[in-house]
């Protein structure tokens, strides 16, 4: 390889650097130690080798100028004419970020004949929208935004960029960081500026949860991250709000695309998205038999909520994963959120624990759930459950 190669004159075959590669990319061949293309260039083999027999030289990465940007923009996702509720909690945020460095929030919209989605936008917080309007852009398609995208950060120059974190943010983030040659922090939970450096610090949960990563992009811009729904505090709307409206020219050889848009079919499933329900019920392995989430569906039922349930019962294999709220799972923040069977591990408090009214469940007294709890309830589920279900079936009937 161009970038790591052994010496042979000082090989001695002892295999110290095979043992010692996490990724199996070195063998001996007749006495000699040789890499193969499945190499990462980490440097295990080099700090295993009792006789210097192998050099490492790193290729040195390409930076991107910092200088002259400024501006905290926030990517618009929207659909049928509606902007996803997570770019209203991104301007509320972006807007943070933007009087922290005395810097301009932006929102880019793209899509076709969109401008009367910029009052929303402005009157959320956006001093400066900009539209690029074409028939193409009709729908989020990776190529086509990618390259608009790209050609009007290079233009201005933010320093921040925001995406949400849903299924378009998360395809399409990463794709333009690849073109711009910059960072990406994925699934953000928090996000601030440090004082000294003026660097957006990112934080995520890491290692299945059980670390928070704060994260920097010291050389590269714009800083980019997308956020997860439902974590921060959604913008303040205030009608008459001044901002203007920047009408961006689009490129045609921006708008080749190797897809097409044949046809969108609404979710048949009468559920509801955890992230935007106002109620939800979850559960957890104290339901001990994943048949008695029935107990859960139907206390959602009747208050028109969502089912959720712990990482533990997920994992258990009792509900699929999207059913999941906690750090590797979804954030939440609904008006009632009632625990029941969920001992309350830091994992599952760090996506529910927002929720401006907590109801927990348990018959252990000691579970952490009841510490973030607004109300506990302390006994066995099986006795509990069904008599809240009939107490909330005759309350909502009158």
């Amino acid at each position: 390889m161009e970038n790591i190669r052994v010496l042979p004159e000082k090989c001695a075959g002892c295999e110290l650097c095979v043992s010692a590669c996490p990724f199996g990319a070195i063998s001996m061949v007749e006495a000699l130690a040789v890499i193969d293309a499945s190499c990462n260039l980490c440097g295990a083999c080099v700090d295993a080798c009792a006789f210097a027999a192998i050099e490492l030289s790193r290729p040195q990465a390409r930076m991107a100028e910092p200088e002259r940007t400024g501006g905290v923009w926030v990517f618009v996702e929207h659909r049928g004419g509606q902007v996803a509720g997570v770019v209203y909690e991104l301007l509320g945020e972006g807007a943070r970020l933007a009087s922290q460095l005395g810097e301009e929030l932006g929102a880019v919209l793209l899509g076709d004949r969109v401008e009367g989605l910029a009052g929303e936008l402005i009157a959320h917080g956006a001093q400066v929208v900009y539209v690029a309007s074409a028939p193409p852009l009709a729908e989020l398609r990776d190529e086509p935004y990618t390259a608009v995208l790209a050609a009007l950060t290079r233009q201005y120059r933010p320093s921040i960029l925001l995406f949400g974190a849903t299924a378009g943010g998360r395809s399409l983030a990463p794709r333009l960081a690849g073109r711009l040659r910059t960072g990406l922090t994925a699934d953000c939970t928090g996000l601030a500026i440090d004082p000294e450096t003026r660097l957006l610090v990112q934080t995520r949960p890491a290692f299945g949860g059980n670390v928070m990563a704060r994260i920097l992009c010291a050389q590269h811009r714009p800083q980019m991250a997308t956020v997860r729904p439902r974590v921060m505090q959604r913008a303040e709307r205030v009608a008459g709000r001044a901002g203007r409206l920047v009408e961006v020219p689009v490129r045609e050889e921006d708008l080749g695309a190797r897809t097409t848009v044949v046809e969108l079919v609404p979710e048949l499933a009468q559920t509801v998205n955890l992230e935007e329900a106002d109620v939800i019920v979850a559960g957890g392995r104290g339901l001990q038999d994943p048949k008695n989430f029935r107990l859960i569906g139907e206390l959602a039922q009747v208050l028109g909520g969502a089912v959720a349930a712990s990482r533990a019962a997920v994992d258990a294999g009792w509900i699929p994963y999207k059913h999941q709220v906690g750090q590797t799972g979804k954030t939440v923040a609904p008006k009632v959120y009632i625990a029941v069977g969920i001992s309350g591990a830091i994992q599952h408090l760090a996506g529910m624990q927002s929720s401006d009214v907590i109801v927990a469940i348990n018959k252990n007294p000691d579970a952490p759930i009841f510490k973030v709890a607004t109300y506990g309830l302390l006994g066995d589920l099986f006795e509990i459950v069904p008599e809240l279900t009939l107490a909330c079936k005759k309350v909502l009937a009158g």
